[in-house]
């Protein structure tokens, strides 16, 4: 046998037919030789594998890969091949475009191919490949890969339609004030929309595609799409009145002046605590009703929650010696005031944006824990004075003492 020759290979019978669905080509080094084609439905490879013999011998056998810029090749000859440096006996090993290909033992002697796929650069132009952690795929409600994914509004977090919507349900049934939106299960921000997301429905699919293993049993997807309901995108609560003023008493050169309108802070229209705000002066928004306070960093009237770091005006207006019986939307002193002068007997009914079924399993840890709920608050109220638990532990938790209300979240 000359040396460079394949023992074993068999001349072709016939050559693959060029216009018979070439998806793929071994491209010689040397210009002088032809490339060869790789069609659909022919995996073995006939071509030359000597540069001095002109006989065209099956080699090897090449098949597509999983995706579209791979494949397989296996040795069909007694020696072996060389495949990507590799000394290759009769296993199958992956190539990529670009991997070099020797059809005999060694380079002397043998003609080199390079793989490549064909249309590939095509093909990338309309596929772009996506880089996505499962986990950020996952419903966090179930815990599980989205179904029938749903996006709500504004905070834009996903859930599986039958998820989302038996929680909706329930935060419908147990909450006291109908007319409250539901909050998201994720962030408690209140949920304005919700609406099927069908770009989120094309990744969730890829993804089973991809990892069979996510697939959920047929008595699971069942169940969730019998509690489906959002069908189409679904506005949910009332928009709140962004309008809301307040009306307090002014000299009547003011009144003159002003033609009656309203000022949002109290102290812009008049002196109150021998304090009266510059024109331009900043102002904070109150959590609570809503009105305006100046901002005032230099006093020692708290105005912002040390847990939430949302304000309150009720302790800075009793400062100014402003009420709420002279001044409409003025909280009252007694929704901002130290935790440690409250006595809490139970969970309050706002809790988790008025949710009743996040309050109950609530009050059940807490039965569990052993503990009262004062001797819990007391516990925290330790931790405050030790600067053990500060702002950036309340936002990663979602975890708020704020005007009336203390939040817990499980």
């Amino acid at each position: 046998m000359d040396a460079g020759e394949c023992s074993t290979s068999q001349p072709c019978a016939s050559s693959p037919d060029a216009g018979g669905g070439v998806w793929a080509k071994l491209v010689p080094a040397d210009s002088a030789f032809p490339e060869v084609e790789l069609a659909e439905d022919d995996a073995v490879v006939c071509s030359r594998v000597t540069p001095a013999g002109g006989e065209e011998v099956a080699w090897c056998e090449i098949r597509r890969g999983g995706d579209t810029s791979s494949a397989t090749i296996r040795n069909l000859s007694s020696d072996a091949i060389i495949v990507d440096g590799r000394v290759i006996q009769q296993e199958a090993v992956d190539i990529k475009p670009g991997s070099e290909i020797v059809p005999g033992p060694q380079k002397d002697g043998h003609l080199l191919y390079t793989f490549d796929i064909t249309g590939l650069k095509d093909q990338d132009k309309n596929n772009i490949k996506i880089v996505l952690d499962i986990e950020n795929a996952k419903c966090s409600i179930c815990l599980n890969l989205w179904h029938d994914v749903v996006t709500v509004a504004p905070c834009l977090h996903n859930f599986c339609n039958g998820c989302f919507s038996e929680w909706l349900r329930r935060s419908s049934a147990n909450s006291r004030d109908k007319s409250q939106s539901a909050a998201c299960p994720q962030c408690r921000t209140a949920v304005q929309s919700v609406g099927r997301n069908h770009f989120l429905h094309n990744i969730e699919e890829a993804i089973l595609q991809a990892f069979s293993s996510l697939q959920r049993s047929d008595e699971e997807i069942a169940l969730l799409e019998s509690y489906a309901s959002v069908k189409t995108n679904i506005v949910l609560g009332k928009q709140r009145n962004q309008s809301r003023k307040r009306r307090f008493p002014r000299s009547n050169d003011e009144v003159n002046h002003t033609n009656h309108a309203d000022f949002l802070c109290p102290q812009c229209g008049a002196e109150f605590g021998g304090f009266r705000c510059s024109p331009g002066a900043p102002h904070l928004p109150c959590n609570g009703c809503g009105g305006m306070m100046p901002a005032r960093p230099d006093t020692s009237i708290p105005q912002k929650c040390f847990g939430c770091d949302r304000t309150f005006c009720g302790a800075y207006w009793f400062s100014q010696g402003v009420s709420s019986s002279q001044h409409n939307l003025i909280c009252d002193q007694e929704t901002f005031k130290m935790i440690s002068q409250r006595h809490i007997s139970s969970v309050p009914d706002t809790v988790h944006g008025g949710n009743q079924y996040e309050k109950d399993i609530t009050e059940r840890c807490i039965q569990q824990s052993g503990k009262t709920l004062q001797a819990i608050i007391s516990e925290w109220i330790v931790k405050f004075d030790n600067k053990e638990l500060g702002n950036l532990l309340f936002s990663s938790v979602n975890f708020c003492i704020d005007a009336n209300v203390i939040l817990f979240v499980t």
